[in-house]
C-alpha cells in the first residue's frame, strides 16, 4: 500500500473510533441515509416558478439573460445547425465545434451547414466551442441541470471558452425540487456528477470588477428546442 493509502486508512480509522456506534445505531444511520437518498421529502417550492410551460420558459429566459447568458428558442431540431453557425458568426469564431456524442445532436442534421465542422467526442484544450445537451432547465433562477454520461461528457460544458447548451423546451421545470424529482424518475439515481450552471463563469475577486470566463466558459448560449423530431 502506498504512503497516501496508509495515511488515508489511519485518518478513517481515527474517525471510526471517535464516532463509534453500536450495531443498532449503525443500522439506523444507514436506514436514514437510504431514506433521504431514495425517498427524499421535497422541500418548499417557490411560487415564482409555479407557472405553465410558456410561463416557465419566459421566466427562465429572463433570469438567464440577467446573468449574461444568451437564450435562443428554436421551433425545430432541424433549426439547431443554423443557430450554432449563427452563434459562431456573431462572435467571430471559426465554424468548428466539438459536440457531445448524444443521439439528439446526431439527429440534428448538421450536414445542412456545409461550412460547419462538427466533431463528436471529448473536448481538447484547443477547442473553442463545445455543444452538449442539458437534462433540465430551472426557471426560478435561469439554471441548467447537466447530468454526466458517456453521451454527455462533463468537460464539454466547462473546458471550451464558448459553451452552447441544447435544452428541450419540455424539460423546463419551475423549481430545483421538481428537476431533482424528474432526475430520480428518469435515471433512478443520480449519475456520477450533476452540475447546476447559471450563466457563464464569472468572478468579482479582481478589483471588485466582474470578469467573465474566470473558471470556465466566458460565453454561454442556451438553445431551447421545441420539436425534437429528427431533422
Amino acid at each position: 500500500m502506498s504512503e497516501s493509502g496508509r495515511g488515508r486508512d489511519a485518518i478513517l480509522g481515527r474517525l471510526r473510533e471517535a464516532f463509534a456506534r453500536s450495531p443498532e445505531q449503525e443500522a439506523q444511520a444507514i436506514a436514514t441515509v437510504e431514506q433521504r437518498v431514495f425517498h427524499p421529502t421535497p422541500n418548499l417550492i417557490p411560487a415564482r416558478g409555479q407557472l405553465d410551460l410558456e410561463g416557465r420558459i419566459e421566466l427562465f429566459t429572463t433570469m438567464a439573460r440577467n446573468v449574461q447568458a444568451e437564450v435562443e428558442r428554436l421551433p425545430r431540431l432541424a433549426d439547431l445547425p443554423a443557430a450554432v453557425a449563427g452563434f459562431l458568426r456573431r462572435h467571430n469564431l471559426p465554424q468548428k465545434v466539438v459536440a457531445a456524442p448524444d443521439r439528439l445532436l446526431h439527429q440534428a442534421g448538421f450536414a445542412s451547414q456545409p461550412l460547419l465542422r462538427v466533431r463528436h467526442g471529448d473536448p481538447e484544450e484547443t477547442d473553442p466551442v463545445g455543444v452538449t445537451v442539458a437534462f433540465a432547465g430551472i426557471a426560478e433562477t435561469g439554471t441548467l441541470m447537466l447530468c454526466s454520461s458517456a453521451d454527455r461528457p462533463t468537460l464539454l460544458a466547462f473546458l471550451p471558452e464558448n459553451s452552447l447548451i441544447v435544452l428541450p423546451s419540455a424539460s423546463m421545470f419551475g423549481a430545483y425540487e421538481q428537476a431533482w424529482q424528474e432526475l430520480r424518475r428518469v435515471l433512478g439515481r443520480p449519475p456520477r456528477s450533476v452540475n447546476l450552471v447559471t450563466g457563464p463563469s464569472r468572478t468579482g475577486d479582481i478589483a471588485q470588477k466582474l470578469e467573465l470566463g474566470a473558471h470556465g466558459p466566458k460565453r454561454l448560449c442556451v438553445l431551447l428546442v421545441d420539436d425534437l423530431t429528427p431533422a
